[in-house]
C-alpha cells in the first residue's frame, strides 16, 4: 500500500505543478493577446513621399522631352532650304545655259 500511496502522492504533485504551468501559460497568452504592436510607418511615408516627387520630377522632364521631340520630327525636312534654293538655281542656270547656247 506504501508503494501506491506514494505514487498516488507523486501523481498529486504532478498534476499540481501541470495545473500551475498551464496558469502561467494561460496569464502569458492573456497578455500576448492583450499587446499591440504598432508599427511607425512615418519614416516610409516620408521616403515614398519624396520617391513620388522624384518620380513626378522625373515624369515632367520627360514629357517635355517628347513634346520637343515631337516638335523637331515635324519641323524636320529631308533637304535643308538653302540646299533646295541652291539646286533649284543650279537648274535653272543650267537651263538657261542650254537654252541660251541653242540660239
Amino acid at each position: 500500500m506504501t508503494k501506491l500511496e506514494e505514487l498516488s502522492a507523486l501523481l498529486v504533485n504532478e498534476l499540481h505543478q501541470f495545473n500551475k504551468n498551464i496558469e502561467k501559460l494561460e496569464s502569458i497568452s492573456q497578455q500576448l493577446n492583450d499587446l499591440k504592436i504598432q508599427m511607425d510607418v512615418s519614416e516610409y511615408k516620408t521616403l515614398i513621399a519624396d520617391h513620388q516627387k522624384e518620380i513626378t520630377t522625373h515624369k515632367s522632364m520627360i514629357e517635355g522631352f517628347e513634346s520637343r521631340f515631337n516638335d523637331k520630327i515635324k519641323e524636320a525636312k529631308i533637304y535643308p532650304t538653302w540646299a533646295v534654293v541652291v539646286f533649284i538655281i543650279a537648274l535653272l542656270f543650267g537651263f538657261c545655259s542650254i537654252i541660251y547656247g541653242a540660239i
